[in-house]
């Protein structure tokens, strides 16, 4: 097992290689949920996460003949980077198996720490069965990304990081891929102040310790499409799960919405790149799943490795569904003058109009008819209900009307089709 004195000297161990990270204020989310956050920012970690801390740890206690041998670990990025910054500190032989899906950023940054990359399988479970068969043929130490004890000892030190500098904090929220992360802080918490309550987040397309919780052991599932690809993991680890049942007092899903919404508020008003999986823990929050409002939260943003291409898509998808992006579909007669006098409407609402395309062929469009899709960029639901009021008022009529009030815009990609006279 972990005890509070293994995690105490891990923190010391490590202390030359890692940073100790901020706890950051945000009164804007604060508002939101309605109690006091604060963001353990891991994604300002070396490396972009907290994997380092436990791959420090873990191989900073290898004998003299594991090093002179090497180290090998399978991760779809992080724990990579992690891994290999820490082999290279002490000249240590490094081998990394990653999914052939993997970030390319990720891939990169691993071969830039002096690791040897291979990419085998689709997935972090084929890449570690990969991973074993190189350890085995080639006598490497292998590094577990989260069933491992030193592992978890690094990880907790976050834990007391987080007690020292916020000694009021009442609730402490953790992402949960493997799980090492969450039973590393959850060890060092619940031994200093036990008051505080630990809960866990998973994506909800990769739910695998919430239902070993639930069935009352380890399950395996195949993870779904999430962004938050740092935690889908297929199975918790063994004593990962027996430290969160011990010390963890909740673990909850958050879907694909939360998720993005969380990345774009950390990019807009925090100022903050974090990855999916490092922005699920504020997601739960956000989404009021973590319990304990009214007492002041930590939300730990455990990684900022997230690829340029894909931010793009979640700023998007995330102003979507936060009620700052509008798709209208019109259809217009093929006039001089249609699409002016429609941009002008937008305009009058000021709407921000980001861009404009044709189409002239389709079976539901008349010879003289041309359907224009329209982007507006809002400034939320209200302002769109006020766009939409706006066309009305111009003479425009609602072929497809937006759902039903009760439910909110921002969680619809609105489409509504509007035909001018």
């Amino acid at each position: 097992m972990v005890t509070l004195a293994d995690i105490q000297q891990a923190h010391q161990r490590i202390s030359s290689l890692v940073h100790r990270t901020p706890l950051l204020t945000s009164a804007t989310l604060s508002a939101m949920t309605g109690s006091p956050v604060l963001l353990k920012a891991e994604n300002l970690q070396r490396t972009g996460s907290f994997k380092l801390r436990g791959a420090a740890n873990r191989i900073a206690q290898l004998s003299p003949a594991e090093r002179r041998r090497g180290v090998i670990a399978a991760s779809a990025g992080n724990h990579a980077q992690g891994v290999a910054l820490a082999a290279s500190r002490l000249k240590i032989p490094c081998v990394i198996v990653m999914p052939r899906h993997a970030s390319i950023t990720k891939v990169e940054a691993t071969r830039g720490y002096g690791a040897r990359v291979e990419l085998a399988g689709d997935s972090y479970d084929e890449a570690q069965r990969r991973a074993k068969t190189l350890a085995a043929e080639s006598r490497l130490v292998m590094v577990h990304p989260f069933d491992d004890p030193h592992i978890i000892a690094g990880q907790g030190a976050i834990g007391l990081e987080i007690l020292e500098d916020a000694p009021d904090v009442g609730t402490i929220v953790v992402p949960v891929g493997g799980g090492g992360l969450i039973a590393g802080i959850a060890v060092a918490v619940k031994a200093m102040a036990p008051r505080v309550r630990v809960v866990g987040v998973q994506a909800a397309a990769a739910p695998a310790c919430v239902e070993s919780l639930r069935k009352g052991r380890r399950i395996a599932v195949r993870p779904g499409p999430t962004v938050a690809d740092g935690i889908a993991v297929g199975r918790p680890g063994q004593l990962p799960l027996e430290l969160i049942r011990q010390y963890v007092d909740d673990v909850v899903t958050v879907d694909e919405e939360d998720i993005t919404r969380a990345i774009l508020l950390l990019l807009e008003r925090c100022k903050q790149v974090v990855e999916g999986a490092g922005a699920v823990a504020l997601a739960a929050l956000l989404a009021g799943k973590a319990g304990g409002r009214r007492q002041k939260a930590v939300a730990v943003l455990s990684g900022g490795n997230i690829d340029p291409t894909v931010i793009d898509r979640v700023v998007e998808h995330g102003l979507a569904h936060a009620g700052r992006y509008l798709m209208l579909h019109v259809v217009l007669l093929d006039r001089p003058g249609q699409l002016a006098r429609l941009l002008n409407a937008i305009a009058v609402a000021e709407g921000n109009v980001q861009d404009v395309s044709h189409l002239r062929r389709g079976l539901h469009i008349a010879i003289d008819q041309v359907e224009v899709q329209v982007s507006v960029e809002t400034r939320g639901p209200d302002h769109i209900q006020q766009v939409l009021e706006r066309l009305t008022a111009s003479g425009y009529e609602a072929v497809a009307e937006l759902p039903d009030s009760a439910v909110p815009v921002r969680a619809f990609r609105a489409r509504p089709r509007w035909i001018g006279e």
